[in-house]
């Protein structure tokens, strides 16, 4: 994304909300390609994967520490982490930092349970309105992404701790998302085309953009389907496995140009030390060359296979789902009792209308619209985001600290 004094990259605009995510950026984190992808003919020694998170986590944490805090969701992910934490430093106090949100699943009662078991404090965020610090979080990450929920922990885990852990990376490293894995390979197959096995793949995200995307946009800004599947290109257009064709693309989306740039943002703001095992450089290159097979099991549709079987040593196992747990914020419910208003305020006569970005004849054809799609939904929601890094940095009409209550 542009630094707020100079002009504004459509493209960026374009990628953040079809693809939720802006490859234009440098990642922090390496790229990989089919060249370095899923090679190995080595079966992961889980002792290894454990003296690898081991080690990261020691190297991190100064021995005389009297706390941390750590982001808990109830998944396998954080789960692991908080018992490698309390195996290593058996008596500090560890902060357990979980969301509630309005209206949402419950995340924090698994997590509560998790965290009792490992000697954690747990501390309960409750968010009623996902949106009210909406400004205040993209004037720190500078990107217009609506998704901040990690805003609310960063937050709350200065006022507790120095060091933040968290289990980001377990997803895309050692194979989370089952949800995509299960629909892609039932709609591809090994003879479908790249573009066919891309398109695939976008439809695997249907909650991220909308039937008329192209609609979505003022003429003046030539969206192009063909651009979006140009990006995508590399990760289909090679002789790798369907599966490892899907893990390669997650690698190389929302992780490197999301997730990973938004939390360490906020993390430097608030003056945080991340701890982030599964994205260090060893374990990253550990795993992302290891086999399909040892990260997913289709029959099953399971992902995490290394970290549940890690996760087993600790007796831990049992206190965690095969559902993916994490972000889990009712959208339908915050449009219902906050989006909508707040995108009739902002957005009917906002700057990206104005500025000819957004086609304001979209914006009125669903703006009213009863029971509004989730994906829709999630679509306002990504241009209220735009809307107000707009006013942030280009117009400079806006305060960071303004509320959108």
């Amino acid at each position: 994304m542009d630094t707020p004094n100079s002009p504004v990259n459509l493209l960026s605009l374009v990628n953040i909300l079809t693809l939720r995510y802006d490859p234009i950026q440098k990642p922090s984190l390496p790229k990989y390609t089919s060249k370095n992808f899923g090679s190995s003919t080595e079966t992961p020694s889980i002792e290894k994967i454990e003296k690898l998170i081991v080690e990261n986590i020691s190297t991190k944490i100064p021995n005389d520490i009297d706390s941390i805090s750590i982001a808990l969701s109830g998944g396998v992910d954080s789960t692991l982490v908080l018992a490698i934490i309390r195996k290593i430093f058996p008596d500090i106090t560890i902060n357990a930092i979980s969301i509630k949100f309005a209206n949402s699943v419950d995340e924090t009662i698994p997590a509560a349970r998790i965290a009792e078991k490992f000697g954690a404090r747990q501390t309960v965020i409750e968010v009623e309105n996902y949106l009210k610090e909406l400004p205040k979080a993209i004037s720190i990450i500078k990107q217009p992404f609506w998704d901040t929920h990690w805003y609310y922990v960063s937050k709350k885990a200065q006022t507790l701790s120095k060091y933040l852990a968290s289990g980001d990376g377990g997803d895309e490293i050692f194979g989370g998302y089952t949800f995509r894995y299960k629909k892609f390979l039932e709609t591809t197959n090994d003879l479908s085309k790249p573009i066919d096995k891309i398109k695939a793949y976008l439809n695997c995200h249907e909650r991220d953009r909308v039937p008329d995307q192209d609609k979505l946009f003022h003429k003046n800004v030539n969206f192009s389907w063909d651009l979006i599947h140009k990006t995508l290109f590399p990760y289909f257009e090679n002789d790798l496995d369907r599966l490892d064709q899907v893990l390669l693309a997650d690698y190389n989306g929302k992780l490197l140009y999301n997730f990973s740039p938004v939390n360490n943002s906020l993390h430097e703001y608030f003056g945080l030390n991340s701890i982030s095992p599964f994205l260090s450089q060893d374990i990253i290159s550990y795993l992302m060359p290891m086999q399909n097979k040892f990260k997913y099991y289709q029959k099953d549709n399971i992902g995490k296979l290394l970290l549940r079987k890690l996760l087993q040593e600790y007796k831990a196992d049992m206190l965690v789902t095969n559902e993916k747990l994490g972000f889990n914020v009712n959208t339908q419910d915050l449009w219902k009792r906050y989006g909508k208003q707040l995108c009739e305020k902002y957005l009917i006569d906002g700057q990206i209308i104005k500025h000819n970005i957004i086609n304001h004849d979209w914006i009125n054809c669903y703006i009213d619209k009863k029971n509004l799609e989730i994906r829709y939904v999630n679509k306002f929601l990504g241009l209220l985001a735009v809307e107000i890094w707009y006013r942030l940095f280009i117009t400079k009409e806006m305060d960071s600290n303004t509320t959108l209550d």
